[in-house]
């Protein structure tokens, strides 16, 4: 797997994604300027958590005009595989890569902290090392979190298995308790939660593993499974 990260000014994952890619997950992995114009070297584009363009006006809001955008939904549009987390998310969803937004979270309020999922679709690019049901514990950070779509869409979602990870304990006021969903063709994963900083028994846990795990196994065709 050749994945690769945007860096947008104020990301401020990029690095820790790229390690857990190839330090931890042991896949190439290359950090991108917003400015590059041409994605079809890479099997996955990796959108990071921080606060691009220091989140102006609304998290994600300026970032969905950077150059790299135009030449990333060319690449969903071919089939490439898109993972944005936290920050990531909420630009996929600015650009319409994504259904639905984020909002402030349900108190107002900046969380940071360890949180409890439950692993909702594990046929997904981004779950197959995962089983349906299995509990997950991944850290979020973010004060706009709050998952929103209108009623059609959330039937949409709930009904072609579009939802892959589910709050246990909603921190947040998500609808339907969602942490993650993909679009309709399941190529494009979008997720609060962090799994780049759950990689690593130092960081306290390895249940964020599975993501980058399940990206090369739908990539290479290997099942790494074992090393998790």
């Amino acid at each position: 797997m050749k994945a690769a990260v945007i860096s947008f000014p104020g990301s401020n994952c990029d690095l820790d994604l790229q390690w857990a890619v190839r330090a931890i997950a042991g896949a190439e992995c290359d950090l991108i300027k917003p400015t590059q114009t041409d994605l079809t070297a890479y099997d996955v584009v990796m959108v990071p958590g921080g606060f691009s363009y220091g989140d102006y006006f609304r998290s994600g809001a300026i970032a969905r005009f950077s150059p790299v955008m135009a030449a990333l939904k060319q690449f969903a549009a071919a089939g490439g595989y898109v993972i944005g987390i936290c920050n990531g998310f909420q630009i996929l969803t600015e650009a319409g890569l994504l259904p639905g937004a984020l909002q402030w979270n349900r108190d107002l309020n900046f969380i940071c902290e360890p949180v409890a999922l439950t692993v909702e679709n594990a046929g997904t690019a981004f779950s197959n090392q995962y089983q349906v049901g299995e509990h997950l514990t991944l850290p979020i950070a973010h004060g706009e979190g709050n998952y929103y779509a209108d009623p059609e869409t959330l039937a949409a979602l709930e009904t072609n298995g579009q939802v892959v990870f589910r709050y246990a304990n909603n921190p947040n006021g998500s609808m339907h308790d969602i942490a993650g969903v993909t679009n309709e063709t399941g190529n494009v994963l979008g997720m609060m939660p962090h799994p780049e900083r759950a990689v690593e028994a130092l960081l306290g846990g390895t249940d964020g593993l599975g993501v980058f795990q399940s990206l090369i196994n739908q990539t290479e065709g290997a099942d790494v499974r074992g090393a998790r």
